[in-house]
Parts: C-alpha cells; sequence; structure tokens
C-alpha cells in the first residue's frame, strides 16, 4: 500500500493531461442540480475531493505508522531538551 501521494495524482497543470476512466457516481439530485446552476463540473470536483481524502488518509496514516518513533523524539526532548539551540532562543 502506498504511503504518499503519487506524483501522477499531482496538482500541477499537466495533470489535465493524464489518462482518465470513466466511472458511474450516485449522486443526490439536489445536489447535482445545485452544482449545475453553479457550473460545477462533477468530474473535476469529484476527483479533487478524491484526491483531497487521499491525501488526508494517507497523512493519517503515516502519523499511526510513525506514533512509536514521533513519541519517543518528543520524549527525548522532554528529558534532554533540543540537540542545538538556534540562535533565536537565546540562553
Amino acid at each position: 500500500m502506498p504511503t504518499s501521494l503519487p506524483t501522477s495524482m499531482s496538482t500541477s497543470k499537466s495533470a489535465g493531461a493524464r489518462r482518465r476512466r470513466s466511472v458511474n457516481l450516485t449522486i443526490r439530485e439536489d445536489i447535482m442540480a445545485t452544482a449545475k446552476s453553479l457550473g460545477i463540473n462533477a468530474s473535476q470536483a469529484a476527483e479533487t475531493g478524491l484526491r483531497l481524502e487521499i491525501e488526508k488518509r494517507l497523512a493519517e496514516r503515516w502519523l499511526k505508522e510513525n506514533a512509536g518513533a514521533l513519541n519517543a523524539h518528543n520524549s527525548r526532548i522532554e528529558k534532554h531538551g533540543t540537540l542545538l539551540t538556534p540562535d533565536w532562543a537565546g540562553e
């Protein structure tokens, strides 16, 4: 399972030229009517929503998979402080 957003899912300008796959979605009629009245492209909106949800879930997965390391790092900082004190932090 990938743990990062594939580069093919980037939002770069060339992303529009990527291959598309036709799918069927079931969306409430009132939502589609409002989207149509506002000139919203349903395919683009669905793609954007899916991409954002994928990014969110991959971030959640990463945090879960790395929780032990993050907790160990935070614990070390609490016990011993940072390895270096930045100039802006003073003494």
